[in-house]
């Protein structure tokens, strides 16, 4: 019967499906180094007439591989799709490039019209943006609409890299009679490129003016990047999807933010959660909302340290906006009054369905001086920008950075507050989990609270969302935190096991919730962290079964992480079959 449910459950999970003229080997988690390895793959390419997409995702590939593959590229001139995320796993980072040229050379040999160029999940780093400057530069990507570089640590340098080659190819495209580049989709989220990376590319966007959907969160970037940013995305007017979640706008980043979408009337969703945007910043974006903004679907300003009268002023800025489906404020500083302010306030509007929960509202700040707080960071901001000029020095701008996103309330510059669980919890990084020293395990252990088997699971994700396969010290802090969170729940007696793992499927997008649950972000490193799990004593073999049954079948949440996910099959299936 359990057996059936769990099917069922299942079946009902959406299925991916091929194109007309792709060809696809994704997720098939084949190790390809040489030419021998891809003779299969090199027949299919070279029969498939009129073929114009080309799967890799979820395999890795070597130099002589590559250039095997991009051999047989070379006649296919209908070329438009390159779907390669997540095909360098294992691979040494000066592999990528020469693999990477190969089969830009080819695609450009063979006088393709690229339309989508997807390298997600492959950490090439500024190295590997070199590897695919000429092609960007190319006619191949005059015709380019969706750029997707989510998760390769392209750092300050390969931000810039980048920004230059799509000036060019833009400039390029407009001198040549043809219609000038014309970008639609940019996808650059967890890359590092801070403020000098996002600067730089905003005068790319500007110029192209042709943007719909932007996607840089978790970048690093404080309040003179986004003030950029928010500079070029008024330029972009077809805008519908603005996404810097987990960056530090400060109220000058959101203000200038806020009177940039003034001008736009097609946004349709703004992510601005975990960007502290504080109390003025919030106002700055009701009175946006208020006057504009007519097809608003979603805003989220959560942990933004937002105050209940700002707050206020968001909820009230809502009202006519019958398109919004989705409010989020959740994790401010909105106080237990606050909380049941702005929820009145909704349900005056008819509009209570569509509040997210404020279930982690920090509650009112302890201290009256909250305008002279932020005056006082934001000067501190001025000052650590100068100081990163001179000193260049990319590693510590970023540890600052995340320890400056973490604070709750301004501290001296001298004198920043050391990195705790709490702290590393709501904002993760490698960084701070090393930071929290040989201890972390226990210090984690004694935070969670195991008794609640939702809260123990968002609590794993999160760890897990750091892992680094090519970080042995990032890698072993992150699996000896979770075998001691989880091996101490799964031995308190109170704790629910299949609640957890409900709970796990639910957060990774593969079960519905009632409770209309948002999923994370899934990540190669939470497939990881599940693999190394279900081959511990204290994990139960019930699980394993659920587990295997679900990540066994279709799902456009895992699509991200393939080789990752073709892993966790194999260790499921093992483990099951061994029990």
């Amino acid at each position: 019967m359990a057996a059936d449910v769990v099917a069922q459950l299942a079946d009902s999970l959406a299925k991916a499906g091929v194109e007309d003229g792709e060809l696809s080997y994704k997720g098939q988690g084949r190790k390809l180094d040489d030419a021998q390895s891809v003779e299969e793959i090199v027949k299919e390419i070279h029969d498939f007439e009129g073929l114009q997409a080309l799967r890799l995702e979820g395999n890795t590939v070597g130099v002589e591989a590559a250039q095997a593959i991009a051999k047989a590229l070379e006649t296919k001139s209908d070329f438009k799709r390159c779907y390669w995320s997540d095909m360098f796993t294992g691979r040494l980072r000066s592999e990528i490039p020469p693999a990477l040229n190969s089969l830009g050379d080819a695609l450009m040999l063979a006088g393709a019209r690229l339309t989508v160029l997807d390298l997600s999940d492959n950490a090439f780093g500024p190295d590997g943006v070199k590897g695919i400057e000429k092609l960007l530069k190319s006619t191949a990507c005059f015709t380019l609409e969706e750029l997707r570089l989510n998760n390769c640590g392209m750092g300050i340098g390969g931000g810039k890299i980048l920004a230059a080659s799509l000036t060019h190819c833009h400039k390029i495209s407009s001198a040549g009679g043809s219609c000038p580049l014309s970008l639609k989709v940019f996808v650059a989220g967890r890359n590092r490129l801070e403020n000098d990376g996002a600067t730089a590319l905003a005068q790319a966007f500007q110029l192209m003016g042709s943007l719909e959907e932007v996607h840089m969160p978790q970048n690093g970037i404080n309040h003179a990047g986004i003030t950029a940013l928010a500079s070029a995305m008024q330029h972009n007017a077809a805008l519908r999807i603005l996404n810097l979640n987990d960056n530090t706008f400060t109220e000058k980043g959101a203000i200038a933010m806020a009177q940039a979408l003034k001008h736009l009337r097609s946004v349709q969703v703004i992510n601005f959660g975990d960007c502290l945007v504080r109390p003025a910043g919030a106002k700055a974006m009701a009175e946006t909302v208020s006057e504009g903004l007519p097809i608003l679907k979603e805003l989220n300003l959560s942990y933004g340290e937002i105050t209940e009268e700002a707050g206020l002023a968001v909820a009230q800025a809502v009202k006519g906006k019958d398109k919004l489906e989705k409010l989020d404020l959740n994790g401010n500083c909105l106080g237990e009054d606050g909380c049941m302010a702005v929820k009145d306030t909704m349900e005056s509007l008819n509009m209570g369905e569509i509040l997210g929960t404020l279930s982690d509202d920090e509650g009112e700040p302890e201290d009256d001086d909250d305008d002279d707080d932020e005056d006082e960071e934001d000067d501190e901001d001025d000052l650590e920008d100068v100081d990163e000029e001179e000193l260049e020095e990319e590693e510590e701008e970023e540890e600052e950075e995340e320890e400056h996103s973490a604070r709750k309330f301004s501290t001296p510059v001298s004198a920043p507050r050391p990195p705790d669980v709490s702290s590393f919890l709501s904002f993760p990084s490698p960084d701070k989990l090393l930071k929290l020293g040989a201890n972390r395990a226990l210090l984690i252990e004694q935070q969670v609270d195991v008794s609640d088997p939702t809260k123990t699971a968002e609590a794993f994700l999160k760890i897990a969302s750091v892992y680094k396969e090519e970080n042995r010290d990032v890698k072993n802090a992150v699996l000896d935190s979770i075998d001691a969170l989880l091996r101490k729940a799964y031995n308190t007696p109170s704790f629910q096991g299949c609640s957890f793992v409900s709970s796990l499927l639910v957060l990774l997008g593969l079960i519905k919730s009632e409770d209309k649950v948002k999923p994370v972000v899934v990540v190669p490193g939470h497939l990881h962290a599940l693999e190394h799990v279900v081959q511990q004593d204290y994990f139960p073999e019930q699980s394993v079964a659920v587990l295997e049954a679900f990540m066994s079948r279709s799902s456009k949440t895992l699509e991200s992480c393939g080789n990752a996910r073709h892993v966790l099959q194999s260790t499921l299936q093992r483990v099951k079959s061994e029990s």
